[in-house]
């Protein structure tokens, strides 16, 4: 046993694999799928993962099971949300795109000389990439640039529950919720962020069902097989 560690150990050392060509890996394997009284918020990562899943899958026209990989295999939910919004709106390849965001320090570079315009783009999403440090707030402008799109909130609400804190995911997940109860998006994260429920004891007493979670995202943006 000994003899084949060192073995495995001089092989590493003699054959070194490039940095660049290690994807961070980040695991999608969630242990709890279902909303459990006990435990009420165990879930709640796979609950914030799903609905974001399947609401991109939804916008984006393709399939839900493609962007999980796509996430298995190391690629940043925020790259995907830019990359996807700027094939929709290019008509380039989101394959392409995020391609070059990995030989590329940020979106910036990769975006400089696509030639792409702010009508093209959008306005707030192309100002915010002409900004320093633009990538940690670009998918963020794409996802609201999408609420705009489908009049899922007030621009008055849509900002009042960014300026509290909520991430994508959660956006996401409270205008679900609220649109189930009629409870206003900003309250529904509020409670969830003191601490004063969890995502899943909301879902649980909207009674929205993850199985059917493809027509509950469909129902939020009017969608129709047609």
């Amino acid at each position: 046993m000994l003899k084949k560690t060192l073995l495995g150990l001089t092989l590493v050392l003699l054959f070194p694999l490039p940095a660049m060509a290690l994807p961070t890996i980040t695991c999608h394997c969630f242990t709890d799928r279902s909303y459990d009284p006990s435990r009420p918020a165990a879930a709640d990562p796979y609950f914030l993962a799903s609905i974001q899943n399947t609401f991109f899958a939804a916008v984006f026209d393709i399939d839900k099971k493609s962007i999980v990989k796509k996430k298995q295999k190391g690629t940043a939910m925020e790259d995907l949300w830019v990359a996807y919004w700027v094939a929709d709106k290019s008509g380039l390849s989101p394959e392409v795109l995020l391609q070059a965001r990995q030989e590329k320090n940020n979106w910036r570079e990769v975006l400089d000389t696509s030639g792409l315009s702010a009508e093209s783009l959008g306005a707030p999403f192309f100002r915010i990439l002409a900004s320093a440090n633009s990538d940690p707030f670009l998918d963020r402008a794409v996802v609201d640039e999408l609420f705009a799109r489908y009049q899922l909130l007030e621009p008055a609400e849509l900002e009042a529950v960014r300026q509290s804190g909520a991430s994508n995911p959660e956006l996401i997940i409270a205008t679900l919720i609220s649109t189930r109860t009629g409870q206003a998006v900003e309250r529904i994260y509020q409670e969830v962020k003191v601490g004063n429920t969890t995502w899943g004891e909301l879902l649980d007493g909207a009674k929205i069902d993850l199985v059917e979670m493809q027509k509950e995202v469909s129902a939020l943006l009017k969608l129709t097989a047609g």
